[in-house]
């Protein structure tokens, strides 16, 4: 019998293998792509994002979270959840078809009218998803969550990359979202042994769900927004050009942080909502964690940010130079979000999804109304002021966690500033060692060597304790193989 600590390890194992395939695919195949497609490309692709994730967050309507909130989820609770979905995401399917015309003129662009009417169809296949994605996360599946999301990312990238080798242009884009979402809800299925009946169906369970799972698809859909504001905004008063460097910047930067808040969310909320009658040993967790995220993210991130103008001009062309600035001011704000994604997890586990929202809905009032009296003075600027406030809107989510848990200021900073001394100290010295090297490839391979045998060793050197649990970890593993072998 596994016991939390090993679940916990092996969750956040193959949720790190799992976005970590993704991110390496979605490096190798994002490389591709961005030399056989235009910025205008991705920016037309970036202008009608946040419709189609504001519909899926409502097709969802919060129940995965809500189920995996459930301390024993019945069979009827899914199967109330599976039909509710599939409805609501055929009516809003139907709802953005007519209003593509309204978001051409929004955009001033009537080609996007088409592409939008194409890439919603992802709603409708999301929908079938939906509850077996939530009883694999309920259940911590987190290994058959990965094989399903890893194989989904690499058949659709090869699918997108294919059709902009034959010129599709932005159509590639769509089609490849497309079928991500097909694939992975077919594999979903396939590992969940949990099946759908339309014997007895009856929606009680969603309406015992409602309240608080309002409140999650209130939250998810302010955070749709306050992540892709700035593509909202640029798209309306910039060109799709301009959209599409920044766009770029934003995926890179996305793909960054995701590997690491991706293998912190699949275990965060289970394993806090299982401790949630022992609060001393939650929060013990709970700074372990903190610790963990903080001491992955700030040197991946900060490294990124180091290189990200020869990565960029390497692996893209010149062409995307303009990104490669923009990278470098996401990267300050990325370091921040999983550690958001930790503090929100926790506020979920409590119950408090009123709490959840409010802190999200805020930050999205103030960034909106921030975006819009900056956008006279340019794109820097909004992404400057972006970056600022995501970064400092920790204190916000770090306020209601104290007032739930205990966990203070002190404790935070205890937890997460060392490593991001350290790693902003690792990456200057990189910087300063390797400043006169002119060769793009040698800079580049020489920064990320030394940058990753510094941090190693800081951290060797103060006997960090993550590190060793993490070597042990490692070790123990190798050593279960090698003895089965």
């Amino acid at each position: 019998m596994e016991t939390l600590k090993e679940k916990t390890a092996r969750g956040l194992l193959w949720g790190g293998l799992n976005s970590g395939v993704q991110q390496v695919v979605g490096l190798a195949f994002g490389i591709i792509l961005g030399r056989l497609l235009a910025p205008s490309d991705y920016g037309m692709m970036a202008m009608i994002s946040i419709f189609s994730l504001v519909a899926t967050a409502l097709q969802d309507s919060g129940f995965r979270t809500a189920l995996a909130n459930l301390p024993d989820p019945k069979p009827e609770d899914y199967n109330s959840v599976f039909w509710f979905n599939i409805i609501v995401a055929s009516t809003l399917y139907a709802v953005l078809f007519l209003a593509a015309p309204l978001i051409g003129e929004y955009y001033h662009t009537p080609r996007v009218v088409p592409l939008c009417r194409y890439a919603f169809l992802s709603i409708i296949i999301a929908s079938f998803g939906t509850a077996q994605s939530a009883y694999l996360f309920k259940n911590l599946r987190a290994k058959q969550q990965a094989a399903a999301g890893g194989f989904a990312v690499i058949a659709s990238s090869l699918v997108g990359v294919g059709m902009a080798a034959m010129g599709m242009a932005y159509w590639s884009l769509a089609t490849q979202g497309l079928v991500y979402v097909s694939i992975n809800t077919l594999l979903q299925w396939h590992f969940s042994p949990w099946r759908p009946s339309l014997r007895g169906v009856t929606f009680e369970p969603v309406k015992r769900m409602a309240r608080f799972s309002c409140k999650i698809l209130a939250t998810t859909i302010m955070t749709c927004v306050n992540n892709n504001v700035l593509n909202i905004l640029l798209g309306h008063y910039f060109s799709p050009r301009d959209t599409g460097y920044y766009n770029q910047a934003y995926q890179w930067n996305t793909k960054c942080f995701s590997l690491v808040q991706s293998m912190v969310a699949q275990v965060a909320q289970p394993v806090l909502v299982s401790l949630g009658n022992e609060p001393g040993r939650q929060l013990d967790v709970f700074r372990k964690m903190m610790r963990f995220t903080s001491f992955v993210t700030f040197p991946l991130l900060f490294g990124f940010g180091l290189v990200a103008p020869e990565f960029i001009e390497l692996a893209l062309g010149a062409k995307w130079l303009p990104s490669a600035e923009l990278i470098q001011i996401l990267c300050v704000s990325g370091a921040a979000m999983p550690l958001a994604t930790l503090f929100s997890n926790m506020i979920i586990s409590k119950g408090r999804s009123g709490t959840f929202f409010w802190c999200t809905f805020s930050l999205g009032v103030v960034q909106i109304g921030l975006m819009l009296v900056l956008y006279p003075l340019g794109i820097h600027m909004m992404v400057i002021a972006y970056m600022l406030l995501n970064t400092l809107w920790l204190a916000v989510w770090l306020f209601f966690v104290r007032r739930l848990t205990g966990y203070g200021y002190l404790m935070f900073l205890r937890d997460v500033l060392p490593f991001a001394i350290a790693a902003t100290g690792v990456m200057w010295v990189a910087y300063m060692l390797t400043r006169h090297i002119e060769s793009l490839w040698a800079l580049l391979g020489t920064r990320v060597v030394i940058a990753a045998v510094l941090y190693y060793v800081v951290m060797k050197v103060a006997r960090v304790k993550i590190l060793g649990e993490c070597e042990r970890f490692v070790r123990g593993k190798f050593k279960k193989k090698t003895k089965k072998k």
